[in-house]
């Protein structure tokens, strides 16, 4: 690019993006972090990172570091459509010497407008499997390196890692909250069984139409018969 960053300047970045997936950032913080210290040190116009929808197989942008409202808008690709689509079916990065003369891009009035010019799309893999894309643009004919395609490659596969063990983390505090509900509603049901001589089908009913009733969460109203029968043991 305008002035090829040396090795140290490439691992100073890789080095940083992994203190920040490792760190208490926000997920949205790292993803930014990441696309500004990679057009930083590829020297690029735009870096942006696009996430795949496993289930719509559509990609969305998630994180750039370009400024213009065109490039911003919300824009949707499906698995195989232009370049960020091919990448994410095929798996493999996708060089492009100018983005206007080739056929499979499809933004070239975007690209006109930007002034972009060569283009190198990377896959987002983890375990085999592309979660997403990440791209990086020129403003001028430039021919990517393999040292090029290493770092991008090596940047895209730690950003999926980042998004991939977020997203563990979630579905982890969603089954986690899900049993603590569950411990509490059969706490409440043992109280109810006894308190009022019913049956555990009977006390589990008693507890939904509490619920529906008052509409609040199941966990709610077993956290009050919980409550309510801890304060009666001390009176």
């Amino acid at each position: 690019m305008k002035k090829h960053s040396s090795y140290k300047e490439y691992l100073d970045t890789l080095s940083k993006i992994s203190k920040a997936i490792t760190s208490d950032l926000y997920l949205e913080d790292v993803l930014k972090l990441i696309v500004s210290l990679t057009a930083n040190v590829m020297k690029a116009k735009i870096c942006s990172l696009w996430l795949l929808d496993g289930k719509t197989q559509e990609l969305r942008i998630r994180a750039t570091q370009a400024l213009s409202r065109e490039y911003l808008k919300e824009r949707v690709l499906k698995v195989g459509e232009g370049i960020v689509g091919l990448v994410a079916r095929e798996k493999k990065p996708v060089l492009i010497a100018n983005v206007l003369k080739d056929k499979r891009y499809k933004e070239k009035q975007l690209a006109k407008k930007e002034g972009l010019v060569s283009m190198l799309s990377v896959p987002m893999m983890v375990k085999k499997r592309a979660t997403g894309v990440i791209n990086i643009y020129t403003t001028f004919p430039y021919r990517f390196t393999k040292s090029d395609i290493i770092l991008l490659s090596t940047v895209a596969n730690q950003a999926a890692v980042a998004i991939e063990n977020t997203e563990l983390l979630v579905k982890t505090k969603i089954i986690q909250e899900e049993l603590e509900a569950r411990k509490k509603i059969e706490r409440a049901k043992g109280i109810l069984m006894r308190e009022k001589n019913v049956s555990e089908e009977a006390a589990y009913n008693l507890i939904r139409k509490s619920s529906m009733d008052k509409r609040l969460p199941m966990k709610e109203i077993a956290e009050a018969v919980i409550l309510s029968h801890e304060i009666k043991g001390k009176l």
